[in-house]
């Protein structure tokens, strides 16, 4: 690798073979003149009867993009980053193709803490360290976090986040922090920050700890980041790209790349449809890799003494129940005893807390390891005056962040979440580190390296900073009202009594949040197709969804169903468990699988709950925490 290139959001120098390419992220729609052109793409996602194409489909676009005929660009990885990227493309009205492996956010972009953030610690580490480079990655950030907001509101929203202060020293010290957090916000602020008392700390709060260690709460002061759905934002991203023309195809493996007769480029690569076994060959002008932790495993494909460029660190969140946090409040604990940042959030009807941020190995199915989920306990329970118990935790999971650093680094606790782009073998363009926040201009920084490699002719300008992904033109909040009003069933009663039928307000809500304006398609299911009970005890997630989600949303496996269409294998293994047959059954009916091929999924989902350590999954002695 000739040179890495650090993108943050100002013009960028990326370098291979000598030569210095030039790109600016800061490029919009309207400087190529494609403003109606925004309109087109705005008109062809939300309109009323658009579908995504089949995967039979998309395999054949990507079989006939041959030497020929190539794609403009070929992403691998479906990550947020590698649909991000195919979005931005496809909308500049290039050729476009995308493969993952296995399944949309099947990596580290569905094991997050869930959270749109500058970073509140970066800004810290600016301040003291007088660091412009930190600074300019917050400024950046927060104005992310905002085009994130804007254009999937269904599934994102702002978050108060309570960080409890034990002396006055802390509580002007970090409400001068968060001020200074807010005033770099600027426009782009979601709400004001501000210093609650010791009483009203605790109305808002009734979990906090009063007393402990010593110490007595003086107050709390309570400032706004965001909050997201991360592998439906990932899921809803694919499907925007695909039908705005990308071919974005799941379950397809890249098993090797294509060079040049002279070997000198990269221009296509050999995927295996894993869902079919068949293999075939896809070209491109250029490739971006877009693989997360696996990024330097396909560099290593172009080149096998490809320096790595991954540092991977595990990040550990666990899932507790709903009274650990009140709804709709944060709990941040600034520093826990080996300095780390811990968060205790409300996440869809119940708690979850993390992160651990520590060296690990790469693996397809990370698992938490017991002394993580111990760490976090321990660090909560500091903080709270409810006995913090190992027996609550309905699920645990890792996740790899592609820490993208020196190889020598000695550790990744220090290491910024920055992003770099770089082209260390012609043809394939690799995007790695950064953070869910960032995931927008990071696609940008992608693309635009890939049109300088391959010297492509966009038609227009980047546009992604103002299109809304599938499902959130013209959503409100409010919008769950109509699903809760509408689909009723009548009483067959001379009283004509409207009674709830298939929907109720706490289904009519969760429909509203996960499709956006796409909810009523998927409550249609459930009245006319008789798919309108709930497939786990507690869960709004109902039979319907299934049924949608593997006809509009590639869902072509239980996994990918329980893990990422819905969330229930974060939120509580157990009921994953017992939801599976009935997933699985209707799964069958609309791919019409076999009895063998229903028992090899309950099989693998049954393995892959595993790695989720739940208090009935782990083999533990209850120590501290009973």
């Amino acid at each position: 690798m000739r040179k890495l290139t650090v993108a943050v959001g100002a013009v960028i120098a990326t370098t291979y073979g000598g030569a210095v390419i030039l790109h600016n992220p800061s490029i919009s729609a309207s400087d190529y003149g494609g403003g109606s052109h925004l309109e087109t793409i705005r008109k062809k996602l939300h309109a009323p009867d658009a579908v995504v194409p089949s995967r039979e489909t998309i395999q054949s676009a990507l079989v006939a993009a041959n030497k020929s005929n190539p794609l403009d660009v070929l992403v691998i990885g479906g990550g947020a980053t590698g649909t991000g990227a195919a979005l931005d493309a496809v909308t500049r009205g290039l050729k476009v193709g995308l493969v993952e492996r296995e399944d949309f956010a099947s990596g580290t972009s569905s094991r997050s803490t869930k959270l749109l953030h500058g970073g509140v610690r970066y800004l810290e580490k600016a301040v003291f360290n007088l660091d412009y480079g930190q600074y300019k990655l917050v400024l950046h950030a927060l104005d992310e976090r905002k085009r994130v907001i804007d254009n999937a509101p269904h599934l994102c929203h702002a978050l108060p986040c309570m960080t409890p202060c034990f002396s006055w020293f802390e509580v002007v010290y970090y409400w001068a922090g968060l001020k200074m957090y807010d005033l770099v916000a600027g426009r782009q602020l979601l709400h004001l920050s501000r210093y609650y008392s010791r009483k009203e700390s605790v109305e808002l709060f009734p979990t906090l700890a009063r007393e402990g260690n010593g110490r007595s709460l003086s107050g709390t002061v309570v400032y706004y980041d965001g909050q997201m759905n991360d592998s439906r934002l990932n899921v809803g991203l694919a499907c925007t790209a695909a039908l705005a023309g990308a071919a974005v195809l799941n379950h397809a493996e890249v098993v090797s790349l294509l060079k040049d007769d002279a070997g000198q480029r990269i221009i296509g690569a050999r995927i295996r449809n894993n869902l079919t076994g068949e293999e075939f060959d896809t070209y491109a002008k250029v490739i971006v890799n877009a693989s997360g932790p696996f990024c330097d495993a396909l560099r290593k494909m172009a080149d096998k003494n490809a320096q790595e460029m991954i540092a991977p660190s595990s990040g550990v969140h666990i899932i507790l129940p709903d009274y650990y946090s009140p709804e709709g409040m944060g709990l941040i604990v600034p520093k826990t005893k080996d300095g780390r940042v811990v968060f205790m959030l409300p996440w869809m009807g119940r708690t979850i807390a993390g992160t651990t941020d520590s060296s690990t190995s790469i693996t397809y199915l990370p698992e938490p390891h017991e002394d993580e989920i111990q760490f976090i306990l321990d660090a909560i329970s500091d903080y709270l005056n409810v006995k913090v118990r190992r027996a609550d935790v309905l699920s645990a999971w890792s996740g790899i962040r592609p820490l993208a650093v020196d190889p020598t680094a000695k550790n990744t606790e220090s290491i910024s979440r920055d992003h770099i782009v770089c082209e260390d073998y012609p043809g394939l363009v690799t995007i790695t580190g950064g953070k869910w926040t960032t995931y927008r201009s990071m696609a940008e920084d992608a693309v635009d390296a890939a049109i300088k490699s391959g010297k492509l002719t966009p038609a227009y300008g980047c546009m992604t900073n103002k299109l809304c992904i599938v499902g959130g033109e013209g959503w409100d909040p409010s919008s769950f009202t109509v699903l809760a009003q509408q689909y009723k069933r009548m009483k067959s009663t001379h009283s004509g009594k409207v009674v709830p039928g298939v929907m109720d307000s706490a289904a009519a809500r969760h429909l509203s949040h996960a499709y956006g304006t796409l909810a009523e398609r998927v409550a249609a299911i459930a009245q006319n197709e008789n798919l309108g009970k709930r497939l786990a005890h507690g869960y709004p997630y109902l039979e319907a969804e299934v049924a949608y989600c593997a006809r509009n949303e590639y869902c072509e496996s239980a996994i990918d169903f329980i893990a990422r269409r819905t969330r229930l294998a974060f939120l509580e293994t157990d009921a994953a468990r017992r939801a599976l047959p009935r997933v699985i059954e209707i799964l069958a009916k609309e791919h019409k699988w076999d009895d063998s091929r229903q028992k090899e999924e309950l099989q693998k989902a049954t393995i892959f709950l595993k790695t989720f350590k739940s208090s009935k999954n782990a083999q533990f002695h209850d120590g501290k925490h009973t």
